[in-house]
């Protein structure tokens, strides 16, 4: 076993330095692309990403209430998040480049997915010839709208089984989607005194998953477009909180606190060039991306008002912590 590996180990070393050596043939300046896009991605994508998970997180219970069983809940979201100013550009220097350059210029705002329609020009040089670029830009936004469904099931227990499903859509050039499921489960059940003066406690534990796409990097070179078009983003999101609610006739007020963990993956994607066919560039910028993939930790707050129109209801929810993002959503109880 232990010469197995060995070879194994031996293949893998051979392999990669076969791609380094590859890479010294092409151009040694490939590795410093690679070290750009690597750069350029963090600070381009990282607000948007963050932004996603706060969007998925928010206006999962309807109720802190206890669901009878069969009791089934279908409402029509509509969610917006106010883009802060601070996270719509990053500062970008010659000095964090070492493939790129800015033209004409030592630093420059640079917009991030969810800043402004402006971009820089970047300049390389490649196989001894020139690589031009624009920078991406981003959704050129102050506010971001996008509708979803949602579903609450009651299965007994005072238990709910809860889904969200939002189709894609496209904000120029960003595409997202989001769906999950949940698990909501009445605790105040179990203490009639509190819900005999109307409150009512719930907690939920939740998984979402968010799909991000947007235009990357066109990259043009002598060995053809390098295929960094569009920038995947793959977020899981998983989550628990604690509701609490108080109900005065047909209006309900209640609040929340939000604890939820998110893992990130990125890929590059698009048309690939020539050089594919000596270096498999994807895949080693892939891998790398790997290195700006790290798990975070959100905690959230979270209000929200329910008004009883008939079988009806009318719901507006705020959570609020890094970022601010509201909901409101119609509902009908079958």
């Amino acid at each position: 076993m232990r010469k197995l590996h060995t070879a194994i180990g031996f293949f893998v070393m051979l392999f990669l330095s076969n791609i380094n050596l590859a890479a010294q043939t092409l151009d040694p300046a490939i590795g410093n692309l690679i070290q750009d896009a690597i750069y350029f991605t963090d600070h381009y994508i990282t607000p948007a990403t963050d932004a996603a998970v706060y969007q998925a997180a928010s206006s999962w219970v309807n109720t802190p209430q206890k669901a009878e069983r069969w009791d089934f809940t279908l409402g029509i979201h509509m969610n917006t998040f106010l883009v802060p100013k601070s996270d719509r550009s990053f500062r970008l220097n010659n000095s964090d480049l070492s493939f790129f350059q800015i033209e004409n210029q030592d630093s420059a705002l640079t917009p991030t997915a969810l800043g402004s329609n402006e971009f820089v020009t970047l300049k390389g040089v490649l196989g001894g010839s020139d690589v031009i670029l624009k920078s991406p830009e981003g959704v050129d936004r102050d506010v971001i709208i996008y509708p979803y469904l949602q579903g609450a099931l009651g299965i007994g227990f005072g238990t709910e089984l809860i889904a969200k499903f939002s189709p894609q859509i496209t904000l120029k050039n960003v595409q997202y989607q989001v769906y999950g499921l949940g698990l909501k489960h009445s605790i105040s059940q179990y203490f009639q005194t509190i819900e005999s003066k109307n409150f009512f406690i719930s907690t939920l534990v939740g998984y979402a998953r968010e799909d991000l796409t947007v235009n990357f990097l066109d990259v043009e070179t002598q060995y053809g477009n390098l295929g960094f078009n569009a920038l995947n983003s793959l977020i899981d999101t998983w989550q628990f909180q604690i509701n609490a609610s108080k109900k005065w006739n047909k209006f309900e007020l209640s609040s929340g606190i939000i604890a939820n963990t998110s893992s990130f993956e990125y890929k590059v994607k698009g048309k690939k060039g020539k050089i594919e066919e000596v270096l498999p560039l994807q895949n080693v910028l892939n891998n790398e991306l790997k290195q700006i993939a790290n798990d975070k930790f959100n905690c959230i707050g979270e209000i929200a008002g329910r008004l009883e129109i008939s079988r009806f209801f009318v719901q507006t929810t705020i959570a609020f912590g890094k970022f601010v993002n509201s909901n409101i959503a119609l509902q009908y109880k079958f």
